[in-house]
């Protein structure tokens, strides 16, 4: 029996490679860089006024929560345990070069995110109860037209696989075993596991059920709290350590265009490697951000795609290189086998010690459950469009339960499964982004010809 599993987990790693192949790679990088010039380089021109554009509140519009709940609460999704044991991953299979192509990815991701953020709003639907939703299901359905809901259909079942946090279950479970379980000497188990999983399960619980209007106010309280401690936490590092600082930062880019041999095969390159763990973390082009942009309070599709588009700056952009460089700083990343938290975990500890692995295990939790919390609602909106209004709350009860399984199962395999997920959801939704983007330009020079928000 154990061979027929690790032969199921071979073949899930084995896809999960092949489909993380350049094709894919050209269709989010390139897509996005196509974005990013066929808008006429919004990030960069218009990053203050999205800002700005977070003031904006229009309470009479048809939606569930405010854009700044909606970006606070897609925040929540990405800036999770993918931008700590994610980004170790990323440095374990591509080496110090794979940062580099998160920084391009958050470029370029940057650009995708405004089209997600504007289409989602200029293309909402309704569920089978009448309410009001936004996502990739319904740009595809209201933007192309019914024929295209197979398209749709598509995008929402592996969106009920991706969305499930086994790799945040996994890496929390991870962690809480190597900080709190092992110096007490006791050893890891499957009981063990399975234990802090249902633990894990009970805690989301709380919050989860509560449904959006709960997880959007969660989120906008932990987000900028989390993102701000860590941002100090880890300066402490660069600072105690800044003589090292420029060789790491050299690392990262004479390694960007270099292929390193081993772990994962073409998975090796560090430009696959660091573009894929991005998707991961930002989700530009998975489409799930635009789910949870689509449930704000906003006429203006612009204006959500200016406030979308803060996103990527934040998630791998500034969070995935604050941790990059706590581990590389300690060049703690040249290892026989795939980790994760664990090298993270030893990396802090080897900055701070005596209390290193502590403060990352507090982020660590924080970032976790701020994950879950999100990911949650997207499986819900899946479900909602693939079985109907009424039967969207059961998702939840599977999404609890799968947090206790991806607490148990290994990291290889939880990779393979998520990653493989994210790439089969953003095939539909690029396509769709790629095909309604003139719709995106035609708004531009409307919402742009007006007045400077104040």
């Amino acid at each position: 029996m154990n061979d027929f599993w690790q032969t199921i987990g071979t073949l899930i790693v084995d896809f999960s490679n092949w489909i993380w192949g350049m094709p894919l790679f050209i269709l989010l990088i390139g897509g996005g860089l196509g974005f990013l010039i066929y808008s006429g380089f919004v990030p960069f021109r218009y990053y203050g006024r999205a800002l700005r554009s977070l003031r904006t509140k229009e309470d009479d519009a048809p939606g569930q929560i405010s854009s700044f709940e909606a970006l606070t609460s897609a925040i929540a999704a990405t800036v999770g345990m993918g931008n700590i044991s994610g980004v170790a991953v990323a440095i374990t299979m591509g080496g110090p070069g794979t940062i580099f192509w998160m920084w391009v990815s958050a470029i370029v991701g940057m650009a995708t995110k405004f089209f997600e953020g504007s289409l989602t709003i200029m293309y909402k639907g309704k569920d089978s109860a009448g309410e009001i939703q936004g996502g990739p299901m319904y740009m595809i359905t209201q933007g192309l037209g019914k024929k295209w809901k197979p398209f749709a259909i598509f995008f929402s079942v592996f969106g009920l696989i991706g969305t499930l946090c086994l790799m945040q279950a996994n890496q929390l479970t991870e962690a809480l075993i190597t900080v709190f379980v092992l110096p007490m000497g006791i050893e890891s188990t499957f009981t063990i596991k399975l234990l802090i999983g249902i633990l894990i399960c009970l805690l989301v619980s709380v919050v989860v059920l509560g449904g959006i209007q709960r997880i959007s106010k969660v989120s906008a309280k932990l987000v900028p709290t989390m993102v701000a401690f860590y941002f100090l936490l880890v300066t402490y590092i660069i600072f105690t350590n800044l003589p090292v600082v420029p060789d790491v930062f050299a690392s990262i880019f004479s390694q960007a265009f270099e292929f390193k041999a081993g772990l994962g095969g073409l998975a090796g390159s560090a430009i696959v490697i660091g573009a894929r763990r991005a998707a991961f973390v930002n989700e530009a082009g998975v489409g799930t951000a635009s789910m949870m942009h689509g449930a704000s309070k906003n006429t203006e599709p612009i204006r959500e795609g200016l406030v979308a588009m803060i996103g990527p700056s934040i998630d791998s952009g500034l969070v995935c290189t604050l941790t990059a460089l706590a581990i590389l700083i300690n060049g703690q990343y040249e290892v026989s086998q795939l980790q994760g938290i664990q090298m993270a975990l030893n990396s802090f500890q080897a900055s701070i010690p005596g209390v290193g692995h502590y403060l990352l295990m507090l982020m660590a939790i924080v970032f976790a459950f701020s994950t879950m919390f999100s990911y949650s609602y997207y499986g819900v909106k899946c479900t909602n469009f693939l079985f109907g209004a009424k039967y969207a709350h059961y998702y939840n009860y599977f999404f609890l339960i799968m947090l206790v399984v991806g607490a148990v199962i290994t990291l290889d395999v939880v990779v393979g499964v998520i990653d493989s997920a994210y790439a089969l959801m953003a095939i539909p939704t690029m396509v769709t982004l790629i095909i309604l983007a003139p719709n995106v330009k035609r708004e531009m020079k409307k919402y742009f010809s007006k007045k400077e928000i104040k």
